[in-house]
């Protein structure tokens, strides 16, 4: 039997359980404040110059302080200064408020600390389970694998390490032994023009240079072009090059675009490709009311990213990884010698198959546990309402934006992003006027502290982009955006 608790329990290097329960409560009043507070706050406001000073020059403390006085310092000098991905009007880049389900996992999942490499303790089978439910939320096949890193970028080289083991072991080329050196045919993989630069840094890190990129044509909207990738392909094996992977997008950071997954889909069927979608932003829109239909064929994917810290609102970091061959994946990556394997649930010490012979990583953080959390108190329902919220509130700028006389937006506009800007009609025929007046106004916005949003350039034009992953916006907020916009647009056009 266990030793009965004393009443002045405390941890072996020290801390009290009444200092420990003090401190916490210190830092959940900490938690609160912050969570209730910063709609009355700045969306953002840059480091003050000497603070930002101060904390590059301070020197390595020599010793220690107390946990008040620590707090104390987080207060002044850390909490005032956020990202201001928190606030109901920040609305840059795909950057959500987390949800405080997903804030207390992450603490729980910190007192554990496990390394989730393997073995047989809770963290591993809640990983399993959680990759499980996001195979559920694709409709991929129960058989194949999930893996949490740390988000798409790791997921593209999880992915893409796998689809160059499968491409060229067909070819009887072991990739693990014999490297990059004399390959039977030049290497290449094939992206759209919108893809994420995450997918070419990893077709950098494996080796393959950015030389082996295709580029692909992309439609009026944005969208990959089936028939140019079917004459790429065509083209390219008929002079002996090897085709890697097909990289596509369920939503592009750009403009939301949706790639026309099932027609692309049977193109790789029919040439053997490996295909792996970038639905880091866009997949969890499958719980959707709208683009369920237009994203049902993620599930015919090899690989598939999704970062649960984007549209599932899950704290950072939070990204996930599926492959439909387990088995492929796992001899990508597995140094493990195949009499010693698990390859089933042992009861014992070892537990299931070990996660980090699927992936990168050996010693793997406990990331699984803010997400379980999230999913089980949300729940997919939970999920599809916030997700509609988000949705509608990019719908609404539309209207906003289309009422307006000094406003336009790119179309055709797709999921939660919308791409606008301010265009009075006397300098809509004269483009570089609008991009550089665009530009100002962005800075003139995100610096005013009520409003954040991102700019990208589309066709060679400069848009303020807004992208929705915010279930704490509401329409007043989407309004005050616009009329920042405008008021900063003439405010600058009169000078």
């Amino acid at each position: 039997m266990p030793p009965r608790k004393k009443k002045d329990a405390a941890t072996r290097d020290g801390w009290r359980a009444e200092e420990l329960r003090r401190a916490g409560y210190r830092v959940v009043d900490l938690i609160t404040e912050h969570l209730t507070g910063i709609a009355d706050r700045p969306v953002f406001q840059p480091v003050p110059g000497p603070l930002a000073e101060q904390l590059l020059e301070q020197p390595l403390p020599s010793e220690p302080q107390s946990i008040d006085q620590i707090l104390d310092e987080f207060a002044r000098d850390v909490a005032p200064y956020p990202f201001g991905n928190g606030h109901p009007r920040f609305y840059g880049w795909v950057n959500s408020p987390p949800t405080p389900a997903g804030i207390f996992g992450d603490a729980l999942a910190a007192t554990m600390n496990p390394s989730v490499a393997g073995g047989n303790h809770a963290a591993v089978y809640i990983e399993r389970q959680v990759t499980s439910w996001l195979k559920q939320l694709i409709g991929f096949p129960a058989s194949g694998m999930g893996l949490l890193v740390s988000g798409g970028s790791a997921a593209a080289l999880t992915a893409l390490a796998v689809a160059r083991h499968a491409a060229l072991t067909k070819r009887g080329w072991n990739v693990r032994m014999q490297g990059l050196q004399n390959l039977p045919g030049e290497l290449v993989v094939y992206r759209g023009a919108e893809s994420h630069a995450c997918n070419q840094k990893a077709v950098e890190l494996l080796g393959l240079g950015s030389s082996s990129l295709r580029t692909l044509a992309t439609d009026d909207a944005l969208r990959v072009s089936p028939a140019d990738l079917e004459q790429q392909l065509n083209s390219d094996t008929a002079r002996g090059a090897i085709p890697v992977a097909v990289v596509i997008s369920a939503g592009t950071v750009n403009t939301g675009a949706i790639d026309p997954l099932d027609q692309i889909a049977d193109i790789c069927k029919a040439h053997g490709v490996w295909l792996h979608v970038d639905g880091a932003y866009g997949a969890p829109a499958i719980l959707s009311t709208r683009y369920a239909r237009d994203l049902a064929a993620l599930a015919r994917a090899d690989s598939i990213a999704i970062d649960p810290h984007k549209w599932l609102y899950v704290p950072v970091e939070a990204g996930a990884v599926l492959v439909r061959d387990a088995q492929l994946m796992r001899d990508a990556f597995s140094l493990v010698p195949a009499y010693l394997r698990v390859d089933e649930n042992e009861q014992g010490v070892q537990g299931p198959p070990w996660l980090s012979e699927f992936g990168i990583q050996q010693t793997r953080g406990f990331r699984a546990l803010k997400l379980w959390m999230a999913l089980k108190y949300h729940g997919s329902e939970g999920y599809r309402k916030l997700i509609d919220h988000d949705i509608e509130l990019a719908a609404h700028l539309v209207d906003c934006v289309e009422r307006s006389p000094d406003l336009e937006y790119f179309e055709p506009q797709s999921l939660s992003i919308v791409c606008f800007r301010y265009a009075p009609a006397a300098l809509r025929e004269h483009p570089q006027q609008l991009n550089e007046l665009n530009r100002a106004i962005l800075t003139d916005v995100q610096l005013s502290g009520q409003a954040f949003l991102s700019g990208t350039v589309l066709k060679s034009d400069f848009w303020l982009r807004a992208c929705i992953v915010n279930p704490l916006a509401r329409s007043e907020d989407i309004e005050l955006l616009v009329k920042l916009v405008e008021h900063y647009g003439k405010q600058r056009a009169e000078t």
